[in-house]
């Protein structure tokens, strides 16, 4: 597919020109841009690649005086955290250590739902999303406001005023150091006393200090919390507007209603680009990318790209027939080495608290979202949905 030919699109975030299917090519300002999904799909595989983005240029400077949080690391020593990592992700870890607890906090919010009658959707889900990692990561020391904390931390500090640009800076500063005295820090110490099977345990037993304890805590809150609240948000947003859809969420089996999260996820990834250097060449279809470029790769236009996903791929289809080798839900859990570790996590909390939510008689949306970017990730940030049980 060209970048001239359109791709009618149900999607509620807007994102930018797309040009699904497009080959690898370099823009005027040097970076390759990758669109088609077979050569996003190839480079994020690619042993031969660092990573870039999020942050990564200003964590380096770190480089050498302490560890850096696993999302800034690539080669062997990044390949075995992933492996001394994983059983903290896997479904039978979910279903025997998290499930449970995904049950309990799911049903909280609808409680509060209940009793405030009409409440913002995101905040919700937020107190879902953070109780859930924090459980993984071992976070589970925290006085109350832990949400609040990593809320103000992670907000955008994007401006065109240099003097509001600089208060979020200082507030996000203040933040972190909170989230470190009154959520880390006391995770820490309960775990040198007694050991658990935990993020925060392993990463003691391999020596780390605090701070570099404290860099994973929030590398894994912004994987595992904001972009887990956004996309129960999202999900909900379908849900409201489209009848259809809802009718099929809240009828079908668990299967049926995976395969619709999976399919929105596709067309509405969080994430919408990733970014890496290349260490070596790279052949990507009938480019050759060369050693030392930044590569964009567009994981939204990607995932719309008919050659993976079938015809209609701006359309909501769950169950749509995809080429062999391409996941339900494109490349929106990432893919190779920093393929999202809790992906399955994601899912389940999600779907856990949604099939309760819209069990609720009478639940209707009063307001839509606003819809902001976060340009440091590319991800869509989802505020002031309303929902409500009353008449």
């Amino acid at each position: 597919m060209s970048a001239e030919t359109p791709v009618e699109s149900a999607r509620k975030i807007a994102r930018g020109d797309l040009a699904p299917g497009c080959p690898a090519h370099a823009g005027a300002d040097e970076v390759w841009h990758v669109q088609d999904f077979a050569g996003a799909r190839s480079v994020l595989r690619s042993t031969e690649t660092r990573q870039a983005g999020f942050g990564v240029e200003n964590a380096v400077k770190l480089e050498g005086r302490m560890r850096m949080p696993v999302l800034y690391r690539d080669g062997p020593e990044h390949r075995e955290h992933r492996r001394q990592t994983a059983k903290y992700f896997t479904p039978r870890r979910v279903e025997t250590a998290y499930a449970s607890l995904m049950d309990r906090l799911a049903e909280e919010q609808c409680e509060t739902l209940r009793r405030r009658g009409t409440v913002d959707l995101s905040q919700l889900s937020f107190r879902l999303a953070v109780a859930v990692a924090a459980e993984v990561i071992g976070l589970t020391e925290s006085g109350p406001g832990m949400s609040r904390r990593l809320d103000r931390f992670f907000e955008e500090k994007e401006s065109p005023h240099r003097l509001v640009r600089s208060w979020k800076e200082i507030r996000s500063n203040a933040n972190m150091a909170l989230f470190f005295w009154r959520d880390v820090r006391p995770a820490i110490k309960a775990r040198k006393q007694h050991s658990r099977d935990d993020l925060i345990s392993h990463l003691l037993s391999e020596g780390c200090t605090s701070g570099e304890i404290l860099g994973e805590c929030v590398t894994f809150a912004a994987a595992g919390m904001i972009t887990t609240r956004e996309f129960i948000t999202l999900v909900a947003w379908h849900l409201f507007t489209d009848d259809e859809l809802r009718a099929a969420y809240t009828q079908g089996d668990e299967k049926q209603r995976v395969a619709i999260l999976h399919e929105i996820l596709r067309l509405e990834p969080v994430v919408a680009n990733l970014a890496r250097w290349t260490t070596a060449e790279l052949r990507t279809g009938d480019a050759i990318i060369p050693a030392g470029a930044r590569v964009d790769i567009g994981v939204a236009a990607a995932n719309l790209d008919p050659a993976a996903v079938g015809t209609d791929p701006g359309a909501v289809c769950p169950g749509r027939s995809l080429a062999d080798g391409v996941g339900d839900a494109g490349l929106s859990f990432g893919e190779g080495p920093h393929r999202c570790p809790g992906a399955y996590i994601a899912i389940q909390e999600t779907d856990i608290f949604l099939s309760k939510l819209f069990a609720l008689p009478g639940l209707r949306m009063v307001r839509p979202p606003k819809v902001g970017i976060r340009k440091e990730i590319a991800s869509y940030e989802l505020t002031g949905l309303m929902i409500t049980t009353g008449g």
